[in-house]
């Protein structure tokens, strides 16, 4: 079996060496995806891949892309959704699901609530909470993987969008990622 793994490499996330070690052959590319890597490999994974995948793309495609998500679909599609998932206060989690049209918007195929409690632990970071999150991702796919190389799985088609942020979006004000959530919002609220 052969994978084509999109975005982060085995100094990143340690899924990769997961794979070969399931005797799966892999290939890690950042950059951008081209015809000639289409229906080449038996499993595509993207995590971390910054790269939207043209539509004209997945319609060759034989096979779904399944994409690893830092946030509890549908809240927080696009960019940095932990973020998003304490300022908005929507629900927090990881989500496997596989790439369609719109970003973030393919079915699910597996997911997990996160709670955070930034007000009890209001030493909480976003920074902290987003390497909670990137565990609870690789876990999420090591404990489904056999499910996911078999098909074994059912789909949830998400039937609305709750939010969307581009990396644009950000706000200036947001200095560093070690920020303290509880003081962070505790500052936008009193403005």
């Amino acid at each position: 079996m052969k994978c084509l793994f999109l975005g982060y490499d085995k100094k990143k996330t340690r899924l990769i060496t997961l794979l070969e070690r399931k005797g799966i052959l892999v290939k890690n590319i950042k950059r951008d995806l081209k015809k000639n890597d289409l229906n080449k490999y038996d499993l595509y994974i993207s995590f971390g891949y910054r790269k939207i995948i043209p539509q004209k793309y997945l319609k060759i495609l034989r096979k779904p892309i399944i994409n690893l998500h830092l946030s509890y679909l549908p809240y927080n599609k696009g960019s940095h959704p932990n973020y998003w998932s304490f300022v908005e206060n929507t629900p927090s989690g990881v989500t496997i699901h596989e790439i369609t049209r719109g970003v973030d918007q393919g079915p699910i195929l597996f997911q997990k609530k996160i709670y955070f409690d930034h007000k009890k632990n209001k030493n909480l970071t976003f920074k902290s909470s987003h390497q909670l999150l990137f565990q609870e991702i690789e876990n999420l796919f090591e404990k489904k993987l056999i499910l996911i190389l078999k098909k074994k799985y059912k789909k949830k088609i998400q039937k609305k969008i709750y939010s969307f942020h581009n990396k644009k979006d950000l706000p200036k004000n947001l200095k560093n990622w070690n920020t303290k959530i509880f003081s962070y919002l505790k500052k936008l609220k009193d403005g």
